[in-house]
């Protein structure tokens, strides 16, 4: 038994070695230049906003700063009262040379809020290339650059994870440890090997695929639209494929409650629209080879030392992440191990938490999540 735990310990251990080797591999260090377009086509940016958040002033700018030579942006606001009307409206007085437009009102055709509110922008958007993209996503000058860069001949579509990036405070460091070499790094594992998964973060369609297959109301599929993006562009028998570089998303201060509904939401949404890749989430971080590790030292006949052991399984899991790290120019500080050791402390509570019912605030909207994928429904609170 000792040695099953033990060979266990190691197959996981080897596993997150892989992964951050493939991430290794298939990722640009953050600031490296998207490739050399030699066609640029027209691209419609439909940018979703609701409220203020600690970067929004930054983000807006950006997105009038970008290097492609025909692009318009078209930013979507459900309710007439929302704070960042005015924020939109000043961005936009500053930059009368770029095209842009403000679009408000909410077009109910699914469960989830951020789709509706994108439904106007996609129907306004005159361009076969439609950008769908968070305004918390601090787009580099080369932003549509690098998703134009990513196809190949069998893209459906082209995403990139958020990169946590500018934390203030511990609970930012976790979130950062969450998004980029957890989240980040098995999502291009999982592409390098044929499972590319959607991320609503920055979502680049052909319109006219998307609309063949009943346009932007078809990712109301699921409660989640990256989740129906994936499954739509796979029944094409298409890829969904990931930018070189992961663009960035400025976090500012963050809380242990607002880490934890977060990523417990993203945990649940997972669960309910790919539960058979859910499942193992449980084996990632530190503990489990961990723990089997320990088990396998307290059985053994011989006499191993607990603390050596725990040190040589955070330094073989640890190690290479934090390489990876520094590697790609990522977000890098002295709180960033103990970061990752509180992300993996969180991550089995989330995971469990995951299988309950429970219901969350998405910027105004009740959202429920059953224990099956039949019971998703969501209510609109009042503004």
């Amino acid at each position: 038994m000792s040695l099953i735990l033990g060979l266990v310990s190691g197959a996981l251990i080897a596993a997150n070695g892989i992964s951050i080797g493939i991430a290794m591999g298939r990722l640009s260090r953050r600031g490296s230049p998207a490739l050399a377009l030699t066609e640029k086509p027209p691209v419609s940016v439909v940018i979703p906003a609701c409220g203020i958040e600690n970067f929004t002033p930054l983000t807006l700018e950006r997105a009038f700063d970008l290097d492609w030579p025909d692009y318009e942006l078209i930013f979507c606001v459900a309710d007439a009262r929302d704070t960042v009307i005015p924020a939109v409206k000043e961005v936009m007085a500053r930059h009368p040379e770029i095209k842009a437009s403000l679009l408000i009102g909410d077009d109910r055709v699914s469960a989830n809020p951020k789709l509706n509110n994108c439904v106007k922008g996609w129907r306004a958007a005159v361009n076969d290339w439609v950008v769908l993209a968070d305004s918390n996503v601090l787009m580099p000058r080369d932003y549509i650059g690098h998703l134009m860069a990513a196809r190949r001949p069998n893209t459906g579509l082209v995403c990139s994870t958020p990169l946590g990036s500018r934390p203030e405070g511990f609970w930012a460091e976790v979130e950062c440890a969450f998004l980029n070499s957890q989240q980040a790094r098995w999502q291009y594992a999982g592409e390098a090997v044929g499972l590319g998964f959607a991320q609503g973060k920055s979502m680049l369609w052909f319109k006219p695929m998307l609309d063949a297959e009943g346009g932007i109301a078809a990712l109301g599929a699921e409660i989640a639209e990256d989740a129906a993006a994936t499954k739509l562009v796979r029944g094409l028998g298409r890829k969904v494929h990931l930018v070189a570089s992961p663009f960035e998303q400025p976090l500012g201060r963050r809380e242990l409650t607002q880490i934890w509904s977060r990523q417990a939401r993203w945990a649940r949404l997972r669960r309910v629209t790919f539960p058979a890749f859910f499942v193992p989430e449980i084996l990632l971080g530190c503990l489990p080879p961990l723990l089997l590790a320990l088990a396998a030292a307290a059985l053994s006949t011989g006499t191993i030392s607990f603390s050596m052991v725990t040190l040589a399984v955070l330094t073989a899991v640890y190690l290479p992440e934090l390489a990876l790290i520094r590697a790609k120019n990522w977000h890098l500080s002295v709180w960033t191990l103990p970061a990752m050791l509180a992300r993996d402390v969180l991550s089995p509570a989330i995971w469990m938490r995951s299988w309950l019912s429970g219901s969350f605030d998405w910027r105004g909207n009740t959202m429920t999540i059953g224990t099956e994928t039949s019971e998703l429904s969501s209510a609109s609170s009042p503004h």
